[in-house]
């Protein structure tokens, strides 16, 4: 993690995503912001461990707006599951997100969040991982396409929207920060933003 004391409170701030969960959590801090889109490859590189993933894509995504926004206060997200050495991102499709919570099924799991926010002026950077872990319930292939078919859980790690009807897949969550696994852990997002410079508590609207 990289420390900085510059005040970046002037610089706009730019939400490298295109998640509508991401916008809606942002939206609660109540500052102006812009989103972009980061068009980055999510794919894993051959061997890549699970943490260097999330923190290598969050902080790809935060620098694929470096030239559109050249002075800004760029966040970058990106998460994960990871469950019995697996790791598992957006399902896409029902037949994969079936094949997601039958492995997660009656497992303990962890929800990975890389966050990264990038002053683009300056290139300072800092960087972090949120974890949760979840325990699954035992799920039966019946109880886990009725889950599907109520919920829109295709764009989400694991298939799992924890905020909707995920949350009846479960027994148990641990984490520090409760909008972790909505995708924008906003208690770490507000510590990165103010080791930067930028105070949403005071920052101006």
């Amino acid at each position: 993690m990289t420390h900085s004391s510059n005040n970046s409170a002037h610089l706009p701030l730019i939400l490298a995503s295109t998640s509508t969960f991401r916008h809606e959590l942002l939206s609660r801090l109540g500052i102006p912001f812009t989103c972009f889109a980061p068009n980055v490859d999510e794919t894993p590189l051959a061997g890549e461990a699970v943490y260097d993933l999330v923190t290598r894509l969050s902080r790809l995504k935060a620098a694929a707006a470096c030239e559109t926004y050249p002075a800004a206060l760029v966040i970058g997200s990106d998460q994960v599951a990871y469950c019995r050495g697996k790791v598992l991102g957006k399902p896409g499709h029902f037949a994969a997100a079936v094949e997601q919570l039958q492995w997660m099924s009656g497992q303990t799991v962890q929800f990975l969040t890389g966050l990264c926010v990038l002053n683009t002026a300056t290139r300072q950077a800092e960087t972090t991982i949120v974890e949760v872990e979840v325990q699954f319930r035992a799920l039966t292939v019946a109880q886990i396409e009725a889950y599907l078919r109520k919920e829109s859980a295709l764009a989400c790690a694991g298939s799992f929207r924890s905020e909707g009807l995920g949350i009846a897949l479960t027994e148990a969550i641990r984490c520090d920060d409760p909008t972790a696994l909505m995708g924008l852990p906003l208690i770490t997002l507000v510590k990165l933003l103010n080791n930067l410079g930028f105070d949403v508590l005071t920052v101006s609207t």
